[in-house]
């Protein structure tokens, strides 16, 4: 599935207009008995074994996306992989345990601690005494230091992506011994745990050149279980080797192969014996599993949906699909073969060899495959619908509203999740997952799905049910655009400026769409639904039948193209077109049946991977969007960019950081920064939870579901797989001993 910004809190997550008083959020800010964070959805699934079971030596070759173009984390061309090299190699002071909260790493600390808050914040970090930079030296207070003063924002000589929480620091000094740092704030910081993770030598934080040039394609000094051993661009790979001074427990694996291999290319890949891990699609997902087997007796496959039998979600055999043919069509083959007619016989012959060959062909690729296994679990990252709210009809309140409650998010999220086995819940947070500590249900500041009272919104924005539409004005909703150019789809509307009277006033499930709205305070959600009421008054005809042109519609009618200054309510829908993206178009084309329903059409415009963010998400050249961004321990500082309130630019420009739906409010900026200004976790999450309830009335961005994770590992891979929110531990990684098996998948926790 095609995604932007997802990657560890090392990587830059790159890749609401409402007044004070009209929401009222007690029941959000996390004051009930019962707590609003949950548990995860999904646990870790990675074979977890003993290191006695785990064999010495061995190479793990794992696919990723990219060679990264720099090893240094906190620059802008950062990427997935640039994360996944720093974690093996460089000292993480915490780590992400299974819940998605930060835990500390006794490799690196003895202890962190808040020592003062009044009248500064004071921490002091207490580090493990073995440990050592791969060159002899002793980490400590200098490569704090060192890396305060590249990110902390004052020297501009330093080419860094972000200096969030560094910018607070006002110095570092050692402490009562070599062992001892201490870090004194100017500001109070409640994600002082967020820094110093990767913590880099100060040989590349010391100077802006060593900086900005010296750790892009080599890490002369490391400090975690492995080692750069090389980067070679030639062959798309980055070798990590075991550190010889790593003091923590014994690397298991001798080395880590990180390779880049396209999506499309994996299950070659693995089929050919050329990888052992690789992260994957759905449809690889199911060749995998049907050549495995399954995982467990009697389960089913290992992507079996749920509440489902077997029977229902096996997929059928590649085999039966290589041969292809009834016993009629078997007999019918062999007559022709051998039949008089000569020319048709040698064409049947050879089209029997091709099958024969085919099948064989499948047949070892089966059993090459058949040594894998499908680990999956959810990703701690989420995909959203954006709504950009900079300029045409959603830069109206009250559309981006209508358009986020006329949206079934539990059916959306069961289309991706539920064929995979997983939890298809909907996600309720902006700025965390179920079973972190500031997740909390804000959905319902917005209100539930409601056909007639997105309707009643969008009557009460002008755009009026079947209203006429000039001649060469807006283009007919829905068309899809390949690229070639040519229209593929259509949603909601003809382009000869007819529409199409709907049947009734349901909703998907069949209801009437007045279910209420106990979530909204929003006064706006109240309007007088009488205009709308559901009911075709239309005076002869068939439902379904087609108007003359420009005649207005019948109050109330179903799926009726709005128009508004004779402009047809029509969005335009981008999705990236390139491997890996079926499940967004999936969700799409879901998300466009629905708004058809309440008289919002879609153009679906198709655009390559390569330009999707850079040329349209970034650029605001769009209306709806499907991308995703991580979730860390620390939504705060992280968070903040992604919601703040784009400022005017001293040219005149938008700065809008990384919220590139354009929408925010002075509102949530507060929120968040009361949140990164208080130490009291409680109310820290309080405020944070009251932001999110915010940004979902402001309707700029609508969370849809955790992204799924499905890895391929080689059965005999211990402690690596589908991590979910878990950082991964290097050195426990490795190949089971011969005769050993690995643990069970763990059961999938209640929603």
């Amino acid at each position: 599935m095609s995604h932007v910004g997802v990657g560890s809190r090392a990587v830059m997550r790159s890749v609401a207009f409402l007044t004070a008083g009209v929401l009222a959020v007690p029941a959000l800010a996390g004051c009930t008995s019962e707590d609003p964070s949950g548990k995860p959805l999904a646990g870790p699934d990675i074979a977890a074994a003993d290191r006695a079971r785990i064999a010495d030596g061995g190479t793990l070759r794992w696919a990723v996306d990219s060679v990264p173009d720099t090893l240094n984390t906190f620059q802008s061309d950062a990427d997935a992989t640039t994360a996944r090299v720093a974690q093996a190699v460089l000292p993480s002071l915490y780590r992400m345990d299974e819940t998605g909260r930060p835990v500390r790493n006794p490799d690196y600390l003895e202890s962190a601690k808040v020592v003062e808050t009044e009248p500064k914040q004071v921490v002091v970090y207490r580090l493990n005494q073995q440990a050592v930079w791969s060159d002899g030296r002793e980490i400590g207070a200098a490569d704090f230091a060192a890396q305060w003063r590249a990110l902390s924002g004052r020297d501009s000589a330093y080419w860094t992506a972000r200096n969030a929480g560094y910018d607070r620091i006002e110095k570092i000094e050692r402490g009562a011994s070599d062992l001892e740092v201490k870090v004194t704030f100017s500001r109070t910081y409640a994600d002082w745990q967020s820094l110093f993770t990767p913590l880099y030598p100060k040989g590349v934080m010391g100077t802006p050149d060593a900086f900005n040039d010296g750790a892009r394609r080599k890490l002369k000094a490391t400090a975690g279980p492995f080692t750069v051993e090389k980067v070679d661009t030639k062959t798309d790979e980055v070798l990590l080797a075991g550190n010889p001074r790593w003091w923590g427990r014994p690397v298991k694996l001798e080395r880590i192969s990180l390779r880049a291999v396209p999506r499309d290319e994996r299950v070659s890949e693995l089929a050919a014996g050329r990888l052992d891990l690789a992260e994957i699609d759905p449809d690889t997902a199911e060749q995998v599993a049907v050549a495995a087997g399954p995982r467990d007796s009697g389960t089913g496959t290992p992507l079996m949906g749920p509440d489902r039998t077997p029977a229902e979600d096996a997929p059928a055999s590649p085999l039966a699909g290589a041969q292809g043919r009834t016993a009629a069509q078997a007999l019918r083959s062999w007559a022709v073969a051998n039949g008089s007619d000569e020319e048709a016989a040698e064409e049947e012959v050879l089209a029997r060899e091709k099958r024969r060959e085919d099948l064989a062909k499948l047949e070892r690729r089966q059993k090459a495959l058949s040594g894998f296994e499908v680990r999956k679990s959810l990703e701690p990252a989420y995909t959203q619908l954006a709504l950009n709210g900079a300029e045409g009809p959603l830069a109206d309140e009250r559309v981006r509203r209508a358009v986020a409650r006329a949206l079934d998010r539990g059916k959306l999220a069961e289309a991706v999740l539920g064929p995979l086995g997983l939890p298809a819940e909907p996600l309720g947070s902006h700025l965390a997952l179920s079973g972190q500590a500031a997740y909390a249900d804000g959905s319902g500041a917005l209100g539930d799905q409601n056909a007639k009272e997105a309707r009643a919104l969008l009557a009460d924005a002008g755009w009026v049910p079947g209203g006429p539409v000039k001649e060469g004005g807006e283009k007919a909703a829905g068309a899809e655009k390949g690229e070639d150019g040519k229209d593929q789809k259509r949603s909601a509307g003809a382009d000869d400026g007819t529409y199409i009277v709907g049947e009734d006033d349901k909703n998907d499930d069949g209801n009437d769409g007045n279910d209420g709205d106990e979530g909204s305070n929003d006064g706006k959600d109240r309007a007088d639904t009488d205009q709308v009421s559901g009911k075709n008054t239309a005076q002869g005809g068939a439902p379904g039948a087609y108007a003359p042109k420009g005649t207005a519609a019948p109050a109330g009618s179903v799926g009726v193209p709005l128009a508004k200054d004779g402009k047809a309510l029509t969005l335009r829908f981008v999705l990236p077109s390139g491997p890996g993206s079926e499940a967004l178009w999936t969700v799409a084309d879901r998300i466009s049946g629905m708004l058809e329903k309440i008289g919002v059409g879609t153009d679906i415009a198709k655009v390559p991977d390569e330009s999707y963010f850079k040329d349209h998400i970034a650029s605001g050249e769009y209306d709806l969007a499907l991308y995703s961004w991580p979730t860390t321990a620390f939504p705060a500082t992280d968070a903040r960019p992604v919601y703040a309130k784009p400022v005017p630019s001293a040219d005149g420009s938008l700065n809008v950081a990384q919220n590139y739906t354009r929408v925010g409010t002075d509102q949530v900026d507060q929120l968040f920064d009361r949140a990164m200004a208080t130490l009291d976790q409680e109310e820290a999450r309080d405020l944070l939870r009251k932001a999110d309830a915010r940004i979902w009335a402001a309707a700029g961005s609508i969370p849809l579901y955790q992204r799924p994770q499905l890895m391929a590992a080689r059965k005999n891979l211990g402690n690596v797989g589908a991590f979910g929110f878990r950082t991964p531990v290097y050195e426990d990684m490795g190949f089971l001993k011969k005769g050993a098996q690995g643990a069970p998948p763990p059961a999938t926790a209640a929603p």
